[in-house]
């Protein structure tokens, strides 16, 4: 079966097989950014709780220090590490949404 435009029959071939390819792009590149968005949130999960042990040493150290200038200086450290990582999550976790 011959046609006039073989053009237009090769078109009308791929077309198909172009939008199926298409869609199943689109399907993997949404499964690629859900998984980066559930990577990146595990990872956020990993680092605050690793933060927070840190902090909270940091806590204890200074505690036990009797030179009051230097459980200042730990609590003032472990309080600003917590308010900027704070904002740094906040600022990671709203861009993964």
């Amino acid at each position: 079966m011959s046609s006039s435009n073989p053009i237009a029959d090769a078109t009308a071939v791929l077309t198909p097989n172009i939008e199926e390819t298409a869609q199943r792009i689109r399907e993997l590149n949404e499964k690629l950014i859900t998984a980066a968005k559930q990577s990146g949130n595990l990872t956020l999960d990993a680092y605050e709780k690793t933060l927070a042990g840190i902090v909270e040493l940091e806590t204890k150290v200074a505690g036990a220090t009797q030179l009051d200038w230097i459980s200042a200086l730990a609590n003032a450290h472990t309080s600003f590490v917590t308010e900027v990582s704070s904002a740094y999550v906040t600022a990671a976790r709203d861009a993964l949404k």
